[in-house]
């Protein structure tokens, strides 16, 4: 097998340049790199554009939510409010204030932090089923609190992009890049003391607590970066649609966000990504298998057809984890296994 992996990387030596063989790995992290920033923009067309563009905000989102409750075992039903607060801060900075959207959109995700360590603040007291409720909670505030018109509008902002962002393609690689830095920081926050520090505090909190880690602090540390994340992603998601309402950030879709950590795999940042895929893109391969047929059948047939494709998003979901529950990542990882051998 290591005799066929392709000779990519040069290595300067006496005399003549060494060929260093990539691990298969490497290679296809490569081609699917240069897959997203070079075939993609040139070949996809408009809708394809746009639907890569919003598996890329769940995967940012996905990832901070990940770091939360996957990592730090510290469960939440709010990530679709946190979206929301981002999305509504940089939409408002750009279009009411004139904030060039470089700076929108990192200035959302430092509000959105700082929404998130207010909020986590219970937790340095609950955890479980009662940190769940008091995200919900936290939830339900944030959708009130944008809805109010004297504070976002009444629940719709615009939210424009500049001139050379105008083009979808562009915005693509943009938020590509995003994600990108997204999973690299993340990756490389795990690796750290606070990253092991997380962990230790989500599998026992009493042993961290004993050689001196501070678990409330690292606790609040978690909910702010799953929140950072959650902004950002927000407000990459309102500039995507050049405008935000809060009929977006609905509870619906906080459940969506934890079924993507869930399905992809808990305490897993590959996890995060295929859960983000897998959930953003099978309601859209349903609704494409299923349209020939509805536009043959009559209102009332149309409208059960629509049940039906819930229904199945729902059952496809459930033999996913019933084969690996685990996660995607778990999948992915086997089936990489098996073919290596």
């Amino acid at each position: 097998m290591i005799a066929r992996q392709l000779p990519l990387v040069a290595i300067g030596g006496r005399g003549r340049a060494r060929w260093r063989r990539l691990p298969p790995a490497a290679c296809a992290s490569l081609a699917v790199l240069a897959a997203l920033y070079v075939a993609v923009p040139a070949l996809a067309s408009a809708y394809q554009v746009y639907v890569l563009s919003t598996i890329l905000v769940a995967c940012i989102g996905a990832l901070g939510l990940n770091l939360l409750t996957g990592y730090a075992g510290q469960v939440s039903i709010g990530q679709g409010g946190f979206l929301g607060v981002g999305a509504f801060t940089s939409a408002l900075l750009a279009s009411r204030t004139g904030v060039p959207f470089w700076l929108s959109v990192p200035a959302a995700g430092l509000v959105t932090a700082l929404v998130g360590l207010v909020f986590g603040l219970p937790s340095a007291r609950i955890k479980g089923l009662y940190l769940a409720i008091a995200t919900l909670a936290a939830q339900v505030i944030i959708q009130w609190t944008l809805s109010r018109p004297a504070i976002a509008g009444g629940g719709s902002v615009a939210a424009p992009r500049p001139g050379v962002l105008q083009d979808d393609r562009i915005y693509y690689l943009v938020v590509l890049s995003v994600a990108l830095l997204a999973v690299a920081f993340a990756r490389n926050v795990l690796r750290t003391r606070v990253g092991r520090a997380l962990v230790a505090v989500r599998d026992h909190e009493v042993a961290p607590a004993m050689i001196g880690v501070d678990v409330a602090q690292h606790k609040l540390l978690a909910f702010g970066l799953s929140a950072l994340y959650a902004g950002i992603a927000g407000a990459l998601l309102g500039h995507l649609g050049r405008a935000v309402t809060v009929e977006q950030f609905q509870l619906d879709l906080s459940i969506q966000y934890l079924a993507m950590i869930v399905i992809g795999g808990l305490g897993s940042l590959p996890g995060s990504i295929l859960g983000a895929l897998f959930v953003t893109l099978l309601p859209i391969l349903l609704r494409a298998a299923v349209a020939p047929i509805d536009g043959l059948l009559p209102g009332s047939a149309a409208m059960v057809l629509s049940s039906v494709q819930v229904f199945l998003f729902g059952l496809i979901i459930v033999v996913c984890m019933a084969v690996e529950p685990r996660g995607l990542a778990r999948l992915w990882a086997r089936l990489g296994g098996a073919l290596t051998r």
